[in-house]
């Protein structure tokens, strides 16, 4: 993309913008038959698993099911092909869900895509100019308390279809829903709540059975039509056997097509939402909201990836790119935001994926299915694909991290506990805010802890010396500023050795200067030794050279010692 640019114009502008390579024109140098083979399985292993995932998450963030799957075949499509990960599978996540919802409830689905697009724009930024290392900055106490928030509303919001409820409404916020679940819980259905445990439960039974030594006996698990099963993903066979059971036993409970109509067979139509610049001033903070957490779940999610193949590691930048370009396209097609799927992406590397073309392959066959298949999915039964989200945030939480909350210090707990709170009461963004507020002022408050001056006797009384350890910076100058107060009656130069002084900042440059002339109103000199590069650089670019004295800030200990005798003489 730097190369669009004028390149005189790039230097003069001191720009250093990243350069838009997908990973796919790597990963395709040396691609033969037998590499697509094994990506055109892995495609469409994906796409099976991704077809009730993509529906669920799109009912359960107040949009039709079509918008979740045209969201997973051109986002999903254009991820794979302009992203930086080889296997990395993109769509809606369900970490978006609250989020759409919020904004579905609060500005509508006009404003949803709009904000849609302005945050695959900020997205795109991001990536272009090499900010996606900005993600890892985030500490891992928020990402830990926003994801395990976000599980807690995604299972709570699944209560409507599970117990069988048809309330008119239904809120975005935590109290409001727990509210209006129990205000029609005399609409509770038994066969709903039924079908959705027993889709929970096999979607927990299915791996284990396949398990040798668990629930099968191991001759059993040889035989080749057990073999074949077990490779089938475990959401769509419970969708299917689930779907089929509801309908051959009539069973009263809610479905697409009773819902929704059924789904479009046919391919997704290009049309330009409602757009009003008086809208787009009020959609700051979604648009923000999904930039943040679709930066923070891709770049995520590409590095799970890493860490279960053996090809390259992920361009973030590119990543970020890629999720840019999507999430400006997908809308005009009626889609919803979309990000790195960690559970998609599990499973295609999982499947042997080599390059992006799987996941290629994977939108391909989405759109494959929703062009025969459609018509048979106004069968599908609600309550199974609550189930299935209730099985997905389940596995999203990291509960565990509740249970070690007591090895670790009280900031830790506060931010992490904080951020889950405010992120289930509240909202994301309020979490990641306070987190991120609370983060840097314990980070703040540690550092300034670890700056510390130590005496040092020198057997001088008119001479007190001092060692500097440490970052002086804003947090730290009060250290600084009461030194003035504790010197003994009978000192007449202060020396601060500064060998340990790792940096200061213009703070703590200000507080040496008050330092100074406190001194000066007592008649006792400064003297500063061992002063190292970045401390003496922020001195002379300040121009207080002159101030401090520049025979004042001398080489060693010896020297300071030899000046100051010679101040006192």
């Amino acid at each position: 993309m730097s190369r669009l640019l004028p390149t005189a114009w790039i230097k003069r502008l001191g720009l250093d913008l990243a350069p838009f390579r997908p990973r796919l024109l790597d990963d395709l140098q040396g691609y033969n038959r037998g590499r697509f083979m094994t990506d055109l399985g892995a495609g469409l292993t994906v796409g099976i698993v991704a077809l009730p995932l993509a529906m669920a998450f799109a009912i359960a963030s107040g949009v039709k099911p079509e918008a979740g799957l045209f969201t997973a075949i051109i986002a999903g499509f254009i991820i794979s092909a302009l992203g930086g990960s080889s296997v990395q599978i993109g769509g809606p996540a369900g970490a978006f869900i609250v989020i759409v919802y919020g904004i579905v409830e609060h500005y509508g689905v006009a404003n949803l895509l709009i904000s849609t697009v302005m945050a695959g724009m900020l997205l795109f930024v991001l990536g272009l100019f090499r900010l996606g290392v900005l993600v890892r900055y985030i500490p891992v106490s928020i990402v830990i308390g926003f994801t395990n928030g976000i599980a807690v509303l995604i299972a709570l919001s699944q209560f409507k279809d599970l117990l069988g409820l048809s309330p008119a409404h239904m809120p975005a916020d935590f109290v409001g829903q727990i509210r209006t679940i129990g205000a029609h819980a005399h609409q509770f259905n038994p066969f709903a709540l039924g079908l959705g445990l027993l889709t929970v439960l096999s979607l927990w039974a299915w791996p284990r059975m396949f398990s040798p030594g668990r629930l099968l006996p191991k001759v059993v698990l040889e035989a080749r039509t057990i073999r074949v099963a077990s490779r089938m993903p475990a959401p769509m066979v419970v969708l299917l056997v689930l779907t089929l059971a509801a309908a051959l036993l009539q069973l009263p409970v809610a479905t697409i097509g009773s819902r929704f109509g059924g789904i479009p067979q046919a391919l997704p139509q290009l049309a330009w939402p409602d757009f009003s610049w008086e809208g787009v001033r009020n959609l700051f903070i979604p648009t923000i909201t999904i930039a943040l957490l679709g930066a923070i779940e891709s770049l995520l999610c590409a590095r799970v990836a890493d860490n279960l193949t053996d090809l390259p590691r992920h361009n973030p930048n590119q990543e970020l790119m890629a999720q840019g370009v999507a999430n400006m396209v997908a809308p005009f097609f009626g889609g919803i935001p979309a990000t790195g799927t960690i559970a998609r992406t599990v499973t295609n590397a999982r499947a042997g994926a080599t390059s992006p073309v799987a996941g290629m392959v994977h939108a391909v066959a989405l759109l494959l299915i929703v062009l025969v298949a459609a018509p048979l999915a106004v069968h599908v039964p609600l309550p199974v694909l609550s189930g299935i989200l209730l099985f997905v945030a389940w596995n999203m939480g990291e509960w565990r991290e509740f249970i070690k909350l007591r090895h670790f210090n009280y900031t830790y707990r506060i931010i992490l506990l904080g951020t889950f709170l405010l992120t289930v009461i509240f909202d994301l963004t309020v979490a990641v805010e306070v987190g991120l507020v609370l983060a840097c002022v314990f980070f703040i408050y540690r550092m300034s802890t670890l700056f510390r001056i130590e005496p040092l006797a020198m057997g001088d009384p008119n001479i007190a010396v001092f060692k500097l350890y440490g970052v002086l910076f804003f947090g730290a100058v009060g250290k600084v500023e009461d030194l003035a107060e504790q010197l003994p009656s009978d000192a007449r130069v202060v020396v601060l050795e500064a060998h340990r002084l790792i940096s200061i900042d213009t703070s703590g440059l200000e507080a040496l200067l008050q330092l100074r002339r406190a001194l000066a109103r007592k008649d006792i000199q400064l003297v500063l030794c061992e002063v190292n590069e970045q401390p003496l650089g922020l001195i002379h670019r300040a121009h207080h050279d002159d101030t401090l004295g520049s025979a004042n800030v001398v080489k060693d200990l010896a020297s300071a010692l030899l000046r100051a005798r010679q101040l006192i003489q």
